[in-house]
């Protein structure tokens, strides 16, 4: 059985990336670590789709066409319009149309590990109908994933970035397969989320290329804020 996993980004020039870092680092500096921490999540992807029957996808923000040269290394799909639910559902639809599972992710959490993404994919490859989750910290989840199709109502009918999204989504999606649930992760969204991710991608036992070099450039922000302080 095959599995689509899909990274949620945002291109910098085109769209506005975390712009709630930017009182705090300056909009150049969020775009570089947002730029570094996708590059990261890709790693692991890589890493995946190496040891299992994955295959890996940038999901756009913008059409695929404008920005596809700047997301290298992987498949291209749209997002296409709407609020995040509907972004969601298209792709999801849209790779689910070529593959017998799919999973979602975002750029944010950059300390995931390879043996996640094979956890979550072992658990789709079966008959029955499964859904898996991994939850964030702040209440939204940074993975999700399914085998069979989805109602568009069950994505659109959630409060995302709230303190409950990860519950609502649950509920949203009930009746629609057998959960698992993941690791919970901290995604960056704000300055303060940057230690804590930075501390995780120390601990990590084998850590790609890329996500030492991300613990590297969150120490050396760290580093600066203190000068600042």
């Amino acid at each position: 059985m095959s599995c689509a996993i899909a990274i949620f980004v945002k291109t910098p020039g085109h769209s506005p990336v975390k712009s709630r870092l930017w009182p705090d680092l300056g909009r150049g500096a969020a775009e570089h670590l947002y730029l570094a921490s996708a590059m990261s999540v890709k790693s692991v992807v890589d890493r995946a789709c190496a040891n299992g029957d994955l295959e890996g996808y940038w999901a756009t923000a913008e059409t695929v066409a404008s920005v596809a040269s700047e997301w290298p290394g992987l498949g291209h799909v749209a997002q296409g319009e709407g609020g995040l639910g509907l972004r969601m559902a298209t792709v999801y639809r849209c790779l689910h149309a070529r593959h017998d599972a799919v999973i979602l992710i975002g750029a944010d959490s950059p300390q995931l590990e390879c043996g996640q993404l094979l956890r979550a994919a072992q658990w789709l490859q079966s008959e029955q109908a499964r859904l898996v989750m991994g939850r964030a910290r702040d209440g939204g989840f940074w993975l999700f994933g399914g085998n069979r199709e989805l109602p568009e109502h069950a994505w659109t009918r959630v409060d995302y970035s709230t303190p409950g999204t990860a519950n609502d989504f649950v509920r949203a999606m009930d009746g629609q397969g057998e959960w698992q649930q993941l690791d919970v992760l901290q995604d960056i969204d704000t300055a303060a989320d940057i230690e804590p991710v930075r501390v995780r991608l120390l601990a990590l036992a084998d850590a790609t290329p890329e996500q030492a070099s991300l613990g590297r450039l969150l120490g050396e922000i760290r580093e600066s804020e203190g000068r600042c302080a």
